[in-house]
């Protein structure tokens, strides 16, 4: 097999695989990112970050991401845009990368191909997807103005977005299953102090109801089992993410969820292959974790290809 078309690929365009790529190109590695979709993954649909270390009053996440993509274009790293299809191993010294219509080859691979949000599979999800059913806040919130809307979820996401959705929406109802939220305090603390905002505790949701577009939701509270009816004209969910690694199966060890699993140098189950960021089994999966998560895996890399 000939020299490859670059020294390192990285799969996925957000904080980690912008980081990895400011890393390497820095040091002076060709190398290009595959993004399938927009450069700086959830960090492109989340409004504003306050806690990324350096912004002291915060800072818009497409600002955030645009910083980071000046940032490693200014050394010289190359995006490219498509779904990655599949990786082959190749002889260990090469890998090959497959999307569209393209196979491009490495000598190292950094995956930070990210997550994306967990459906529930109950009926109305599907075929109310796009017509109220929604999964990002920050990109739909506008369509829902002066209607009632529920968010699904107690993390921080769900939190954070109903905030936000407050903004819009005429009132806000949190479902958790549980009796308590996950999210942070300061988050917390924002969502009980708003008077838009109803929680609906120790609650599911069963069913998404409507004809074109949402108009209720069917709902059990998981301790008296009484199903009652939320009309509403917007749902968001949050309820927990799966990794971006299909195309990684059979070619690196992943956890029963389908993270990969690396050690504390980020290197994967195969020679030559890192994975940074959300991908990866970790405790915390934030912003400034993908980033260090991203340095190391870019470092890894470059004194592997000096071996």
């Amino acid at each position: 097999m000939g020299d490859p078309d670059y020294d390192v690929i990285i799969a996925g365009g957000g904080p980690a695989g912008l980081t990895a790529g400011l890393y390497t190109s820095r040091s002076r590695l060709k190398t290009t990112l595959v993004e399938k979709m927009v450069v700086g993954g959830q960090v492109a649909t989340t409004e504003f970050v306050e806690n990324y270390p350096g912004f002291k009053n915060g800072i818009m996440g497409t600002d955030l991401i645009q910083h980071m993509e000046e940032q490693a274009k200014r050394f010289g790293l190359e995006i490219s845009f498509g779904e990655i299809e599949n990786v082959n191993l190749g002889d260990n010294q090469l890998k090959l990368v497959k999307f569209g219509e393209k196979e491009l080859s490495c000598k190292a691979l950094i995956i930070a191909s990210g997550t994306k949000p967990n459906e529930l599979g109950i009926q109305g999800e599907k075929e109310l997807k796009g017509r109220g059913v929604s999964y990002c806040a920050t990109c739909d919130g506008p369509f829902f103005k002066e209607l009632d809307i529920a968010v699904i979820g107690g993390g921080n996401s769900a939190v954070e977005e109903a905030s936000f959705l407050t903004r819009y929406a005429k009132r806000v109802y949190i479902v958790h299953r549980r009796d308590k939220l996950r999210a942070d305090k300061i988050l917390q603390e924002r969502a009980f102090n708003n008077e838009k905002i109803e929680l609906v505790w120790d609650t599911v949701l069963d069913k998404i109801e409507g004809n074109q577009t949402v108009e209720a939701i069917e709902v059990r509270n998981v301790k008296t089992k009484e199903v009652s009816k939320i009309e509403v004209g917007g749902v968001f969910m949050y309820v927990g993410i799966k990794p971006n690694t299909e195309f990684l199966k059979g070619v690196l060890s992943l956890d029963e969820r389908g993270f990969v699993i690396t050690d504390d140098e980020m290197k994967t189950s195969a020679p030559g292959i890192f994975a940074a960021g959300d991908v990866r089994v970790k405790l915390l999966r934030q912003i400034a974790t993908a980033v260090g998560d991203g340095a190391t895996a870019a470092f890894a890399a470059e004194k592997y290809l000096e071996l």
